[in-house]
């Protein structure tokens, strides 16, 4: 019997590298499901702030113009692209988890959390989704695995662009009471500045306190 788990991991349009970045999502409905969201997360390298993820269903066929893998991207860009995806998906929700679970658990745990809320957010409830990496998220809900899936799958990447703008607004409010470390440029990672302004002035209360450069 043919499952979702044992297709091939992508097609290719006509034996070019165009990759088809809906073919995920059709042979999930090929196997039966009707419901099917992609998911991504944002924010596991930064030294500050939380980690976010989200979940994003788009209706069948539906092919949306200008939405790719997040990190290339330009801001604007994505902005664009998350007014496009908020007004056409199906359904769409976000997860966050803070830098105390972060630094209580460790940041792959608190990645999974973010995913998990997310998706338990969802409504209607997915019967099937997509995750980027290689870590299964603890639901009971069916689930594929894609290495690079936000570059292959149209939900993921869509997901991987609602995640990444939602962070980068928090990250903007965080700037706005930490005006020193530069969050609004930085978005908490550890550039110069941002690893300068730590060594003038201590870190301050959303720093990852169990990331290297941090203490």
């Amino acid at each position: 019997m043919t499952t979702v788990d044992s297709l091939p991991l992508f097609s290719v349009r006509n034996a070019t590298s165009e990759i088809d970045t809906l073919y995920h999502e059709a042979m999930a409905r090929k196997a039966g499901y009707k419901s099917i969201a992609g998911v991504d997360e944002a924010g596991r390298g930064p030294l500050a702030g939380p980690v976010v993820a989200a979940a994003v269903i788009i209706p069948e066929g539906l092919f949306l113009e200008g939405v790719r893998d997040s990190k290339a991207m330009t801001e604007k860009a994505r902005e664009r692209a998350f007014a496009v995806i908020t007004r056409r998906a199906t359904a769409l929700s976000v997860g966050v988890v803070s830098q105390r679970y972060i630094d209580e658990f460790n940041i792959l745990r608190a990645s999974l959390e973010a995913m998990k809320r997310a998706v338990l957010s969802l409504d209607p409830a997915p019967e099937y989704f997509l995750v980027d990496g290689i870590h299964k998220v603890p639901v009971p809900i069916p689930q594929k695995c894609l290495k690079k899936g936000d570059r292959i799958s149209l939900s993921i990447s869509a997901a991987s662009i609602v995640a990444k703008v939602y962070r980068d607004r928090i990250m903007r409010r965080y700037h706005e009471m930490f005006p020193v470390y530069g969050f609004s440029e930085n978005k908490g990672y550890g550039t110069t500045k941002h690893r300068a302004a730590i060594r003038a002035h201590g870190f301050c209360p959303i720093h990852r306190l169990t990331f290297r450069g941090v203490l």
